[in-house]
């Protein structure tokens, strides 16, 4: 990568602009495509720490590939370009039939079990949902709350605040008897309209959790500036390590399924495994991640199964202010 941050961001908004007019002309002369059209573009972040431009596709349009190259061509050697997949939320997809799991320490590896006092990388779920993971814990109007996604938290615009979350999720075994809190907060997901995270609360019932993570506690934030090594617990894949290769990207499409449908985003941040398997699989969702400092840079919400440099998948992720921000939550100390 050539270019400064500044230089980076002019480029983004001349190749934003540009593919704008080429979807105008091409995509969307033959078909409305979906909400927030087929390319992503954002920073991309070499390496050496050099910026350029983040151009990420995915197929299913006709011609897609051909507008994310001309795209590029237009931008000039700066540029990084990507084919994602179909890019999904990252929940357990299907509720299997599972014996009620055994109880847990915090010390213990499992992160589909009963886990007592609640940690930070468990599963969790609205009563109704499958599972995804607790990311944090952190503090609403001075009470205790456990962070997640709006789709594992809530997962339909028919959730309602107070209704039950549980530890485990359904999908491992989890009931109303594993009661842990209640949906207290949302932020809204509307189809049609931009979004910027996928994030909600639940109150909970207990205050007596352990909130350290493999790096131990994490209770300050930054925003991604691209290339930090970081990591993640989740409930499916447990501790992964990765890379931040793009920042600031705009029109991530989120395929949401029945009820939502494609959702776009903006301001989200990429990343890749730094491994050989994936950074993070369906029932990560919601997961914390972190620098390897132990500095919070966001939280995970979605990810793809193809691309990235080793094939796995990328990853993405809300940044971490806008999620404490638009829920007026701060993390524990």
């Amino acid at each position: 990568m050539q270019l400064d941050h500044d230089d980076a961001r002019r480029a983004k908004a001349h190749a934003t602009t540009y593919a704008r007019e080429l979807v105008e002309r091409t995509v969307r002369a033959s078909t409305t495509g979906p909400v927030g059209g087929p390319l992503a573009i954002g920073l991309a972040v070499g390496p050496d720490g050099g910026y350029g431009v983040a151009v990420r596709y995915r197929l299913g349009l006709p011609g897609v590939r051909s507008l994310a190259r001309r795209v590029a061509d237009e931008v000039g050697p700066a540029v990084d370009v990507r084919r994602t997949g179909r890019i999904r939320p990252l929940v357990v997809d299907a509720r299997p039939v599972r014996p009620r799991p055994p109880v847990i320490t915090a010390q213990a590896m499992g992160e589909t079990g009963r886990a007592r006092p609640l940690r930070p990388g468990v599963s969790i779920a609205h009563v109704d949902v499958t599972a995804g993971t607790l990311g944090a814990f952190v503090l609403v109007g001075g009470r205790l709350h456990a962070l997640s996604n709006h789709h594992v938290l809530a997962g339909s615009p028919t959730a309602r605040e107070g209704d039950a979350v549980v530890q485990p999720g359904p999908a491992d075994g989890g009931t109303a008897r594993d009661r842990v809190g209640t949906l207290a907060a949302t932020v809204p997901l509307t189809p049609g309209r931009t979004a910027y995270v996928d994030a909600a609360v639940a109150l909970l019932d207990d205050p007596d959790v352990d909130p350290t993570y493999p790096v131990g506690r994490v209770t300050t934030t930054a925003r991604a500036l691209g290339g930090e090594r970081v990591g993640k617990s989740g409930r499916t894949t447990a501790v992964t390590a990765g890379r931040v290769t793009a920042i600031e990207l705009d029109d991530v499409v989120v395929g949401y399924g029945e009820g939502l449908g494609d959702l776009a985003f903006d301001d989200q941040v990429e990343v890749e495994s730094t491994g050989p398997g994936p950074f993070s699989r369906g029932g990560d969702s919601g997961s914390l991640v972190y620098r390897e400092d132990g500095v919070a840079l966001g939280l995970l919400f979605a990810g793809s199964e193809t691309g990235g440099d080793n094939g796995r998948g990328l990853t993405y992720v809300n940044p971490i202010d806008a999620v404490l921000g638009a829920l007026d939550a701060t993390l524990l100390a």
